[in-house]
């Protein structure tokens, strides 16, 4: 009787699927690979960039107070780290309070527009005008009314950031599986029920965007309210600060001022990025798939 001798081929079975050690030193080189490829591009173009400006600002021999070299600009933020720490302290606190006034009044009163087609169609005419007026035209209003400081800083940077919530969040709740709201109504569901079990939670990947939207423009209302409303002295935020390297001719410091307020936007961004990463990778297929690149 002839015996058939059956090989497994080596192929078949890889040494990741053997060999667990193995399979993770793989999984933490492709890793470590994909931010080596996300990050290694703008690195290279930052360098470049750089590197050409200060060789053009040295070449043309241009003056500092015209165009700084990014060597000027590092030398002036070094020797005034600690005002240009205290106004970026100032605009953070200012930013994120006004950041967070706009989420929550942005989402409830999308709740309340979403809940009643009359009320929606009655009062969001309304925001939307309130949008289309420059903040520059209702700043003046605001400080007569609340004074200049703090608190008038804080109602523009949430008035700047409202309208993206507000939008964003109607958008959401109105964009809910119809069959699951049938399926609501039939076991007897109340409107709060559907509200905040079904349509607040499916809304989610809408609030998120609106987040992302609201979160850098708070830097810009808290910026802007600092122009108009701004308090002096020590305590004065970013936009005091660029107001007085300008008023000076400090360009150098000016500058270091310009990108402080451009790095604490994308400080703020890449945090709200990070927690919808957290909120929704599990579940929403955007983020699903992002994760899995």
């Amino acid at each position: 009787m002839r015996k058939e001798v059956i090989t497994a081929d080596p192929g078949m079975y890889s040494l990741s699927e053997t060999n667990p050690r193995v399979a993770a030193e793989r999984k933490a080189y492709k890793f470590g690979w994909s931010w080596w490829k996300t990050l290694l591009p703008p690195i290279i173009a930052f360098v470049i960039f750089v590197g050409g400006w200060e060789l053009f600002c040295r070449l043309a021999d241009i003056k500092p107070y015209l165009l700084p070299k990014p060597s000027d600009i590092v030398l002036a933020a070094t020797e005034n780290a600690a005002n240009l720490w205290v106004s970026v302290w100032t605009t953070i606190i200012e930013s994120v309070i006004g950041f967070l006034l706009s989420v929550v009044l942005g989402v409830g009163f999308a709740i309340i527009l979403a809940s009643s087609k009359l009320v929606e169609r009655s009062i969001y005419p309304y925001a939307i005008i309130m949008q289309t007026i420059p903040i520059v035209a209702i700043a003046p209003i605001i400080v007569i009314w609340f004074g200049a400081g703090v608190n008038a800083i804080v109602i523009i940077a949430f008035l700047i950031g409202f309208f993206p919530m507000l939008s964003n969040t109607l958008i959401g709740l109105n964009s809910t599986d119809h069959n699951m709201k049938n399926l609501f109504y039939l076991y007897n569901a109340s409107p709060f029920q559907t509200m905040f079990r079904l349509r607040l939670p499916s809304a989610l990947p809408y609030i998120v965007a609106g987040l992302k939207i609201s979160c850098t423009l708070a830097v810009i209302g808290a910026i802007v309210g600092e122009y108009i409303a701004g308090i002096g002295g020590g305590q004065g935020g970013l936009g005091y600060a660029i107001t007085v390297a300008a008023s000076r001719l400090r360009t150098p410091y000016l500058f270091a001022c310009g990108f402080s307020a451009s790095l604490l936007g994308i400080t703020f961004f890449l945090l709200v990025n990070a927690f919808s990463k957290w909120m929704l990778s599990s579940w929403h297929e955007s983020e699903m798939k992002s994760s899995e690149g």
